[in-house]
């Protein structure tokens, strides 16, 4: 079960977050080579964020998976993420942290249990 979680201090207010969820969750999946039925997508916007030193627009993400990373699909994910951030909520590419964490099933919680 892959999770992106973002958080911005770009506003949210007007911004269709539908049709960015959506394009996040599928770029994961595909990336990942998992079904997009398990990727969830957390997006948090109008975060107090600083990045080196200022308050413009900027983003830091954590994406948890059950296998499917490594250094070739990271790079990938961080670009096409980024590359989203920065078209819909002008989020430069520069301005944006990207961690990942390959986790074991059993450190996954799901539907009362685990992986």
């Amino acid at each position: 079960m892959p999770c992106l979680n973002l958080s911005t201090n770009a506003n949210l207010d007007g911004v269709d977050t539908s049709s960015i969820l959506s394009e996040l969750s599928k770029t994961v999946a595909s990336l990942i080579g998992k079904p997009e039925a398990y990727v969830m997508v957390v997006l948090k916007g109008s975060v107090p964020m600083s990045f080196g030193g200022t308050q413009e627009p900027a983003a830091y993400g954590e994406l948890v998976s059950i296998g499917g990373l490594s250094p070739d699909v990271n790079k990938k994910l961080s670009g096409s993420i980024s590359a989203v951030l920065e078209a819909k909520l002008s989020v430069p590419k520069s301005r944006f942290f990207l961690k990942f964490y390959d986790t074991k099933g059993s450190n996954f919680g799901w539907n009362g249990s685990t992986f």
